[in-house]
Order: structure tokens, then C-alpha cells, then sequence
């Protein structure tokens, strides 16, 4: 692209597209792709197309439309409802262009360079040979071209069962790229189209439509992953065999150039695809995973699904890391979802506020505490408290301070604590700095506390409650004389001003690097994380 530029290839502009098809929601490969599409046009003073490649009505949903809107939004401006529209121009669809692409089809036919086929799917696949053996012609190949224009047009108008016939390419069914052995451009597909309604009963292969769609709309970069690299060809060949017709509009030339046919034509680039470890990115399996209820929906927060990322809180500008550390080349890539999680640890330590949250509370009472919540019951009047203003973020003074109540009854993570059993015998694990019986710990921007006793239910023998004493010299930045220290520092809440909710705690949806590899099957369903969700109650 850069040696594009510098050429003044297409007159030094960029244009991209991103073309989804509608037929499910976006997930972190998309995002790539999006990241790259927009990114690179931006950074070159181009544009980026937003373009539904629609020309499969019966896996084709509205609600798939306004996911990937919305998710590209997001990706790129951080608002699902971003305004201005960050594309260029309106969006664009594949089915825009169903009467140029069908007009193309005619001409392709008329120049011989097309053909209806009667072949069966499973003759057709006969006579297409292998990777070792050439391909046959059919026996309908040579049709005269006014028989196929007569057939193609009795397909269009529905006189055909889906599947009767198609309209193929007329190349080579010798070529080693199986993808020229006279590909399919035309299928019949009854079905509503979510724009075009029941207007067409045939509708155009995406190989064809893709080239055709880049090339009415001036595209100059055509960004695919690397399994489209054998399909380039056939890009080339449908865009160079319909430019004569006159149906294709022109491009910018770049200066002394002699060859009009390249110059007026946009081109196709790949990228090696994303594959990450710990989940699937296939959309079939996804797919599965939604209808089975093994998640709950597209925007499961365990998904790797744009909109599931968002709802898990992951920040745009997370992804957009990720994606600059990936980085773009041709090389096969499997990237761990620690690399993921780490973009979105850096953005969100930077940009976060803070706050404190407890996930399974385990009630601290302090029995020094001036007056007590009891004791202040008994009084009837209101327990004494002391507030801290402790800043929102260490590094950003500007976000502010918030208030953390300090009073007689507080709220630890049980984890904070090691119960060294009803005889005390049982010692903590090395290197355990929190809190056991009888020692202590600071309670973070507040006191250093001590354990003097541990209260269980009766019948369980579960801590329930742990009694401590504070010691008011050591008030966070104004320790006394006493210059107390200890090593652990735990979060806490006060029980007067808790908020309670219900945490639902996801961890990764697989339980293995490549789910499915290690079973004869390939079952992925099988390496599912039992432990993937757990719902903390109130």
C-alpha cells in the first residue's frame, strides 16, 4: 500500500471497505479486520466503505445488521451510537448492486465467457477433479450463448426449481486453482431478502459479487485474510472480464501509465486471519453455541463476540491495542487470550476509576470503635463513623476523591482470611501475608486491625465473623509513634453504606488452548468450562 501511495497509484487516494455478511454478530477476528480497514484508510487520508455483502437471503437478518452497525461504531469511535457516521458515505449493500451484477452476468454470457449448467452438485463436484487431477468440461459447457442467455433468463424469472441449474464461469477446468475450474457465479435461492424482498429468486456467489461491488464503488484496497489468497484470481478475472462492458465506472489513472485495464481496476490484499487460543471464532460454532443454550445469547460476556466483549466491560481502546500488538502480516498466527486480557488490564489501570467490591463478604466487627453500631442502637442515636478521601485514581488527580466510610462493622473477603481451625493448628501457606487469628493487617487507606476471636456457626463450623480491635496510631499517612508495619493490605467495605448485588463471575468459556483438537470427533462442546459462570448471590 505504501508503494501504492508513493506510485500515485488510483491518484494516491485509499479507499477500503468492510463487507460482513449479515448472518451473525461480529466477533474479535472481525475486529481485526475493522481495526485494519479503518485504520490504514485514516492514517493515509482514505475512507473506509460500510458494505452488508447480502446476497444470501436465507441465512440474512435484521438484527444482525444492527449488531455489526453498532459494533463498528463502537470499535472505532468507542459509541454505539456514534453520529456522524464514521463511513464513508451511506451504507452500502451487495444487493445495491444486484442490477449491475445481474447485467454483468448477461454480458460475461454474451462474450462466451459463461454458461447455465444442468450438472448435479455431486456430478458437478465429479467433474471438478481433484488437487492432483484436472477437471472435466461439462457437457453443457459449450451451449450456444443465445441458449444460455435464454436459460439465465428463465432462471431470473423463476421458471426453475432452487438448485435445477447455475450459471459458471467459462475458464479452465485444467487450472491447478481449483477456484478457476469454471466457478459458479449464479445459484438459485427463493427466499425473502431482507431490502429486495422476493424480487430475485437468483442471486450471485460472493466471489463474483465481492469483486463487483469493490469495483462500482471505487474501492482501491480490497483487505482480505489469507484464505482468499487462491481466490484472487477469480477476483481478477471477474473484474478485468466485465470492465470491457462499460457497466464498471473509472478509476483515477496514475501518471504514465500505458495499461488502461490495470489502471482502472482496485485490487486485492491479504492478511494473515486472527486464531485464538482458549475459544472459537468460527461462526458455525458460535453459532451452536447460542441455539444449544450453552451460552445466553450473542452478547454472552464469556463470547468472543464484539458485543459480549462490551457487556464483560472490555473498553474499545482495548481491542484496538490488542489488534496493534497482534499486529498485520502474512504469517499464521494462534495468540493467547492472556495477550487480550493483558490490553485490556493496561487500559483500564489507566483509565478506570477505583473502587472497592467484595465477593464473598465476611463480616469484621471492631471492638474499640468508639461507639458501636449496638451500642449506638441502644443509645438511639447514630453510629460515629470516620471518612476517608482517598483519590479515584493514584495517577489522574484530575477524576477527583471519593468517600470510604470507616465504622464498627465492616465487610472483608472471606479469601483475606486463613482459618487456622478450632485448635489453631493449621498453619497458613507460605508467603500468606492477610489475616489469621490473633495477627493483623492494614486495612487499606484506613487502619491496621487485630484478629482476637473467631465466630462460627454452631452447626456448620463455618467463620461467620471475625472480632477486631483497631489501633488509632496507625491511620493511613499518619502513623504515631508506635510506626507500626505490616505486610498485608486488604480491601474492606463498611456494612453502613454497602451496596449489595448479585456478581455473576466469568472466567474463559474453554477449558483447553484449541477446543475440539483433542478428541477424534473434534466435539469442541467437550472442553467446555463447567466453571465458566458463577453467580454470587446477594
Amino acid at each position: 500500500m505504501e508503494e501504492d501511495i508513493a506510485q500515485g497509484k488510483y491518484g494516491g487516494s485509499v479507499v477500503t471497505r468492510f463487507p460482513p455478511e449479515p448472518n451473525g454478530y461480529l466477533h474479535l477476528g472481525h475486529a481485526k479486520s475493522v481495526n485494519f480497514n479503518f485504520g490504514i484508510a485514516a492514517a493515509n487520508g482514505g475512507v473506509t466503505h460500510m458494505r452488508f455483502d447480502d446476497t444470501n437471503p436465507a441465512k440474512e437478518d435484521m438484527e444482525y445488521v444492527r449488531s455489526i452497525l453498532d459494533d463498528v461504531r463502537w470499535l472505532v469511535t468507542g459509541d454505539t451510537q456514534a453520529n456522524p457516521p464514521l463511513w464513508h458515505g451511506p451504507i452500502r449493500h451487495a444487493s445495491d448492486y444486484f442490477p449491475v451484477l445481474y447485467a454483468a452476468a448477461e454480458y460475461l454470457i454474451q462474450q462466451g465467457l459463461a454458461y447455465v449448467d444442468e450438472l448435479t452438485p455431486e456430478q458437478m463436484r465429479e467433474y471438478r477433479g481433484t488437487l492432483t487431477m484436472p477437471g472435466r468440461p461439462s457437457p453443457y459447457r459449450e451451449r450456444p450463448i443465445a441458449e444460455n442467455l435464454q436459460l439465465f433468463r428463465a432462471m431470473r424469472d423463476g421458471h426453475f426449481a432452487d438448485g435445477h441449474c447455475v450459471l459458471r464461469a467459462k475458464i479452465d477446468m485444467a487450472s491447478p486453482n481449483m477456484n478457476l475450474r469454471d466457478p459458479t457465479l449464479y445459484r438459485i435461492k427463493r427466499g425473502d431478502h431482507p431490502i429486495t424482498g422476493q424480487q430475485w429468486c437468483i442471486y450471485p456467489m460472493y466471489d463474483f459479487a465481492h469483486a463487483i461491488s469493490d469495483a462500482m464503488e471505487g474501492i482501491t484496497h480490497s483487505l482480505c485474510t489469507l484464505e482468499f489468497a487462491d481466490h484472487r484470481p477469480l477476483y481478477d478475472w471477474s473484474i478485468d472480464s466485465v470492465m470491457p462492458s462499460g457497466l464498471l465506472p473509472s478509476f483515477p489513472s496514475p501518471p504514465h501509465s500505458s495499461d488502461e485495464r490495470r489502471r482502472r481496476r482496485p485490487y486485492q490484499y491479504e492478511f494473515s486471519r486472527l486464531n485464538m487460543q482458549y475459544t472459537v471464532l468460527s461462526k458455525r460454532k458460535l453459532i451452536q453455541l447460542v441455539n444449544e443454550g450453552h451460552v445466553t445469547g450473542w452478547d454472552d460476556p464469556r463470547m468472543p463476540t464484539i458485543s459480549g466483549m462490551r457487556r464483560r466491560g472490555y473498553p474499545s481502546a482495548a481491542l484496538k491495542l490488542f489488534c496493534e500488538r497482534v499486529g498485520i502480516s502474512k504469517a499464521e498466527n494462534n495468540i493467547d487470550m492472556s495477550v487480550l486480557e493483558d490490553c485490556v488490564r493496561d487500559v483500564l489501570d489507566a483509565e478506570a476509576p477505583r473502587a472497592f467490591g467484595i465477593e464473598e463478604p465476611l463480616k469484621v466487627t471492631i471492638t474499640n470503635w468508639p461507639a458501636t453500631a449496638a451500642a449506638a442502637a441502644a443509645a438511639g442515636t447514630q453510629e460515629q463513623e470516620e471518612v476517608f478521601h482517598v483519590a479515584r485514581h493514584p495517577k489522574r488527580p484530575e477524576l477527583g476523591e471519593r468517600d470510604v466510610f470507616f465504622g464498627s462493622t465492616l465487610y472483608i473477603h472471606r479469601e483475606d482470611f486463613f482459618d487456622t481451625g478450632i485448635d489453631g493448628q493449621t498453619p497458613p501457606p507460605k508467603g500468606f501475608k492477610r489475616l489469621v487469628p490473633g495477627g493483623q493487617v492494614r486495612l487499606k487507606f484506613a487502619y491496621v486491625i487485630t484478629c482476637d476471636e473467631v465466630v462460627r456457626d454452631p452447626a456448620t463450623g463455618e467463620v461467620i465473623e471475625l472480632k477486631c480491635r483497631y489501633d488509632a496510631s496507625t491511620r493511613a499517612g499518619h502513623v504515631g509513634d508506635s510506626g507500626k508495619k505490616v505486610k498485608g493490605i486488604v480491601q474492606w467495605l463498611s456494612a453502613a453504606h454497602v451496596l449489595p448485588a448479585e456478581l455473576h463471575v466469568y472466567d474463559r468459556l474453554f477449558t483447553v488452548p484449541s477446543p475440539g483438537s483433542g478428541h477424534v470427533d473434534g466435539d469442541f462442546l467437550r472442553d467446555l468450562n463447567p466453571d465458566s459462570k458463577r453467580v454470587l448471590p446477594l
